[in-house]
């Protein structure tokens, strides 16, 4: 990787792109840390610290703190990731879309012109509940229709705009735009993570050697879960695929055997989110409403659907919750891929240019043998990204680890770093053979 960088940097073209977003991803830190006018950010601070980390972990962590500091950017691009994700699922359940879709360069342009406007309507839609929530409950300086509007204006603006600079970063930078901002807004997180566990496990250890081990025991697992998900990022079944020859003229052409890349993690962190916004919604409702910590059935069932409460040896029954989560995990990863990998469409096209797989018949039995293979690989990756899930909530339990990063942070880490990675060596690949060409 640090070979790639320092070989890109030789190139004007790529250097100007990295320097470019550098300074993109400044202005998304500094914006990070403005108030919204006419928030009191103490008594919210406050509020925030009183909720525990359960229920706001993953916002405050996909955000970088920006909600915590109750920023212009306190929304961030949550509004962006529902909004391409509901698209997403209405290409699938909308023919007109699903032809756009397909329209080529045109119809994609249109598809992310429509996902802007879904992004600034859920995001007018998300600060309103905001800003008359925390009114309500005293958390504006003052709770007017001037105030609220302001508040509103601000947060949807700083969606907005962060959702233009992410584009931006695409257009002009190395790619990548939005993924590159949300995973700037984890790392940022990650140096207050890192203190608090080392003055949790190393600094108030009274024996040197007890503290070394600790140290040593949390630097293996991050280390064994990166490589962990790099691996689970590149792993992929490869399909072979044999074209017949084809008499043109007096040549015969075609013959040549190519494969179909089936990956194991296929649907990529999309299941463990999905999952994640199920369980935790209900908890973060009954936070903002103050419910969460009363009697009844209805705050036990808050409490199993709980992260905070999972792995925790003092209280198994609520673990019950982390077997509904893995479940839901498992079930999302076919439900996305089903919607996002159409092996009957593949094997059509495979027939019409005269393609088969090796022992398999075209038509219907490769449609057949591609769903048997997915649902296999699939299962494969579904339980690879609960392990990754379930790791952080299984040492947060055991050991009370009070964290905001997570499986789901790690996972998003990597795969970027890695994409954004290869997108930089392939611009390299074209900017060299460029340079051959005009030799």
């Amino acid at each position: 990787m640090l070979k790639t960088l320092r070989n890109a940097f030789k190139i004007k073209d790529i250097r100007n792109r990295l320097i470019f977003t550098f300074f993109m991803l400044i202005i998304i830190r500094i914006g990070s840390q403005l108030p919204v006018p006419g928030v009191d950010r103490e008594v919210f601070s406050n509020w925030f610290s009183g909720q525990g980390r359960e229920a706001f972990s993953f916002f405050d962590a996909i955000t970088g703190g920006s909600f915590e500091q109750m920023s212009i950017f306190a929304l961030n691009i949550t509004p962006y990731i529902t909004s391409s994700i509901i698209m997403q699922l209405l290409t699938i359940a909308i023919p007109k879309l699903e032809e756009m879709q397909k329209d080529g360069e045109e119809g994609r342009k249109k598809i992310a012109e429509i996902t802007r406007y879904v992004t600034v309507g859920l995001a007018l839609i998300e600060s309103i509940a905001m800003a008359i929530g925390f009114g309500r409950s005293g958390y504006l300086a003052e709770y007017n229709a001037l105030s609220v509007i302001t508040v509103v204006a601000t947060l949807t603006a700083g969606s907005a705009v962060l959702m233009w600079l992410g584009e931006r970063i695409t257009e002009k930078g190395i790619g990548n735009g939005i993924s590159i901002v949300l995973v700037i807004n984890i790392i940022s997180r990650l140096p207050e993570d890192l203190t608090t566990l080392y003055e949790q496990f190393i600094a108030g250890q009274s024996v040197v050697a007890k503290a070394a081990l600790a140290g040593v025991i949390i630097l293996a697992v991050i280390a064994a879960m990166v490589v962990f998900v790099i691996v689970l990022q590149d792993a992929e079944r490869k399909i072979p695929v044999q074209y017949s020859r084809k008499l043109q003229g007096r040549k015969q052409v075609g013959g040549q055997s190519s494969h179909i890349p089936l990956k194991v993690n296929t649907s990529g962190v999309i299941p463990v989110i999905f999952a994640q916004s199920l369980m935790q919604t209900p908890v973060i409702l009954a936070s903002l409403m103050g419910k969460g910590n009363g009697t009844g059935v209805g705050s036990e069932i808050i409490k199993g659907l709980s992260q905070s409460n999972w792995c925790d040896p003092s209280q198994p029954v609520y673990s019950i919750g982390l077997v509904i989560y893995i479940a839901l995990i498992i079930a999302f990863a076919y439900f996305y891929t089903s919607i996002t990998f159409n092996p009957l469409e593949i094997a059509n096209n495979m027939k019409k240019q005269g393609g088969f797989i090796p022992g398999i018949r075209p038509g219907k039995p490769t449609s057949d043998y591609l769903n048997k293979m997915l649902t296999y690989i699939v299962f494969i990756g579904a339980v690879g990204l609960s392990i990754v899930a379930f790791m952080p909530i299984f040492f947060s339990g055991v050991f009370k680890a009070n964290v905001s990063f997570g499986g789901t942070s790690i996972i998003i880490i990597v795969g970027v770093i890695i994409e954004t990675i290869k997108q930089i060596e392939s611009q390299m690949l074209v900017r060299y053979y460029k340079g051959f060409l005009n030799d």
